[in-house]
């Protein structure tokens, strides 16, 4: 029986965990942003840290191949400036070039929630009443956990020992899950606390 849970696509998801390897880029290039291999050193995603047309507040996640396949941006105007909280829309992209919205993350701003939990949002509706997804832990001490709405570990993050410091550092995907929507989130994280995917 398939238990793939696919956010981005089905073809991202595994039958079996899956460690990722995550190598920042300098910020000279496309803005930044990163570079995802697996335990053999291919690459399967790039991370571009200015989106499309280099504007701050979009990210692409593209597959090994270097095609878009993750839209990412900030809700932004008046309404966004008055809120007490940030919101990033993730939108899969076809091979005829059109997006689709399929998840929404929704960030505490530092100043007024320090520690609060990042909730994520899968479209469209899952069985969650209220989130489908959870960030807790620390993405700038490269450890945090992503968890289902029932507390199951989706991803986890750590970071390598004695390897490059915080620019390289590993996810490990468990089975079943969307890699790509995972790649989608750590950027999201990226950008959140101003580094390699900054504009």
């Amino acid at each position: 029986m398939d238990k793939s849970i696919p956010v981005v696509s089905k073809i991202f998801c595994s039958g079996t965990p899956t460690m990722l390897m995550i190598r920042r880029r300098p910020i000279v290039v496309n803005g930044g942003g990163f570079v995802v291999t697996d335990l053999s050193h291919n690459i399967v995603f790039v991370v571009d840290g200015c989106g499309i047309l280099g504007s701050k507040g979009e990210l692409m996640v593209k597959d090994g191949e270097g095609e878009p396949i993750l839209f990412i941006s900030k809700k932004g105007g008046i309404v966004q400036a008055l809120s007490t909280r940030n919101k990033w829309n993730g939108y899969s992209i076809d091979y005829q070039g059109k997006n689709k919205l399929v998840f929404s993350l929704t960030d505490p701003k530092s100043c007024t929630a320090q520690g609060a939990p990042i909730r994520i949002h899968i479209e469209p509706k899952r069985n969650c009443k209220n989130w489908d997804f959870e960030i807790g832990g620390s993405f700038a001490d490269r450890d945090c956990t992503i968890v289902d709405c029932t507390r199951k570990i989706v991803a986890q993050m750590g970071m390598k020992e004695l390897i490059g410091g915080k620019d390289f550092y590993h996810v490990e995907v468990q089975s079943g899950y969307d890699q790509a929507f995972i790649i989608g989130v750590m950027a999201i994280l990226d950008s959140i606390h101003g580094e390699s995917t900054r504009c």
